[in-house]
C-alpha cells in the first residue's frame, strides 16, 4: 500500500467480499496502518481467516482505528472472541463499534463485556442489536459498563429478549450518575408492562442526559405509557427523539401521553408512532400539541395509525407556526381518501415531505423493512 496514501476512512459494506477479500484489505492495511480511522466492513462474510487477519491488524499499535462497523458480517461466537481479544491488545482509540446482526450469543457478548471494564478502553458508541443476546449477556454487559460508566454516550441494544434480570441490570446502570448516556435503542426487545416501568423509573433518576429513546415493539402497557408521561414532564428531560412505533400505544394512552409533552414541548424534534391505533382521535391530541408554539417538531411518522380523518391536521399546519419546523411527515397506509391533497396544498410551499402513498415493495419482508427505515 502506498504510504503516501493516508485514507481516514473505508467503506466497503455490501461488497460480497468474502474472507479471501478481507484478508487482502488487512494485509495491505498492515503495511499503512497509521492513518484509517473509520473501517466499515458491514453486510459482508468475511470468514474466519478475514476476522483473523482483521483482528491482527487491530492488535497493531499504530492501527489507530475510532470507529469499526460489522453488521452483518455472519460473525460467531468463537470469532467474536478472537476479534475482542484483539481489542483487549489495542484498546485506547476505538470510539465507536457496531456488531449488530451477528450471532455473538451470550458468550460472545461476555467476552465483549471483559474489554468495556478496562479503563483504557473509552467507547463512545455500542451496536448490537440482533445478536442473540438474552438476559444472561445482557447482565454482563450492563455489570461491565457499571465497573466503566462514564465514556458511553450510545446504546442499541434492540432486537435481543433481554428479560427482567436483563433489564432489571440496565435500569440500575441508568440510574448511575456517571452513566451519562445520549441514545438509547431498545426497540423489539419484549419489554412487558413491568419492565417498561422498572426502565422508565430508572430514568426518572437521571433525567439530564437522554437525548434519544427508542422503545418500538415492546407492550408498555398503560402503566408503561403513564411512566413515560410523567417522565416527559420533567423540565430535566430534555428528549429530541422518541419512537414508540409498532402496535403498543392505543387512543387512550396517546392522549396521556401528546398531554405530557404539551407541558414540556420543548426539545422534541422525531417522534414516531408508526403502526399503532391512534384513530382521528389521537391524531387530533397530537394536532393540539403542533398549535404550540414551542413545540418545534421536525419528523412526524404516523405509518398505518388507522387515520380517516386528517382535517385537524391539516388546520393545525394551515393555523401555526408548525410548519417553519416541521420537514418530514409520514401518513402512509391510512386511509385519509382525498383529504390528502387538501394536505398537499397546506404544505406544497413549505420544507415538509409528505409522505401519503404507500412505497413499501410487497416482497420486502416486514421486519426488515421496520429495521432499516423506522
Amino acid at each position: 500500500m502506498n504510504p503516501q496514501f493516508k485514507l481516514e476512512k473505508l467503506q466497503l459494506s455490501r461488497c460480497n467480499m468474502t474472507d479471501k477479500g478481507c484478508s487482502a484489505l488487512t494485509s495491505a492495511l498492515k503495511s499503512n496502518p497509521s492513518h484509517l480511522r473509520e473501517l466499515n466492513l458491514s453486510w459482508n462474510k468475511l470468514g474466519d481467516s478475514g476476522v483473523k487477519n482483521l483482528s491482527d491488524l487491530l492488535m497493531n499499535p499504530q492501527f489507530k482505528l475510532e470507529k469499526l462497523h460489522l453488521s452483518d458480517c455472519s460473525i460467531t461466537e468463537k470469532q467474536s472472541l478472537i476479534l475482542t481479544s484483539a481489542l483487549k491488545s489495542n484498546p485506547s482509540h476505538l470510539r465507536e463499534l457496531n456488531l449488530s446482526w451477528n450471532n455473538l450469543g451470550d458468550s460472545g457478548v461476555k467476552n465483549l463485556s471483559d474489554l468495556l471494564m478496562n479503563p483504557q478502553f473509552k467507547l463512545e458508541k455500542l451496536q448490537l442489536s440482533w445478536c442473540n443476546m438474552t438476559d444472561k449477556g445482557c447482565s454482563a454487559l450492563t455489570s461491565a459498563l457499571k465497573s466503566n460508566p462514564s465514556h458511553l454516550r450510545e446504546l442499541d441494544l434492540s432486537w435481543n429478549n433481554l428479560g427482567d434480570s436483563g433489564v432489571k441490570n440496565l435500569s440500575d446502570l441508568l440510574m448511575n450518575p456517571q452513566f451519562k448516556l445520549e441514545k438509547l435503542h431498545l426497540s423489539y426487545c419484549s419489554i412487558t408492562e413491568k419492565q417498561s416501568l422498572i426502565l422508565t423509573s430508572a430514568l426518572k433518576s437521571n433525567p439530564s442526559h437522554l437525548r434519544e429513546l427508542d422503545l418500538s415493539w415492546n407492550n408498555l402497557g398503560d402503566s408503561g405509557v403513564k411512566n413515560l408521561s410523567d417522565l416527559l414532564m420533567n423540565p430535566q428531560f430534555k428528549l429530541e427523539k422518541l419512537h414508540l412505533s409498532g402496535y403498543s400505544i392505543t387512543e387512550k394512552q396517546s392522549l396521556i401521553l401528546t398531554s405530557a409533552l404539551k407541558s414540556n414541548p420543548s426539545h422534541l424534534r422525531d417522534l414516531n408512532l408508526s403502526w399503532n391505533n391512534l384513530g382521528d382521535s389521537g391524531v387530533k391530541n397530537l394536532s393540539d400539541l403542533l398549535m404550540n408554539p414551542q413545540f418545534k417538531l421536525e419528523k412526524l411518522h404516523l405509518y398505518d395509525c388507522g387515520i380517516t380523518d386528517v382535517s385537524s391536521l391539516t388546520q393545525s399546519l394551515t393555523n401555526s407556526k408548525a410548519l417553519q419546523f416541521l420537514k418530514e411527515l409520514d401518513l402512509r397506509d391510512n386511509n385519509i381518501g382525498d383529504s390528502k391533497q387538501r394536505l398537499r396544498d397546506v404544505i406544497r410551499d413549505s420544507n415538509c415531505v409528505l409522505r401519503v402513498d404507500e412505497d413499501r415493495s410487497p416482497n420486502v419482508p416486514i421486519n426488515h423493512y421496520i429495521s432499516l427505515n423506522l
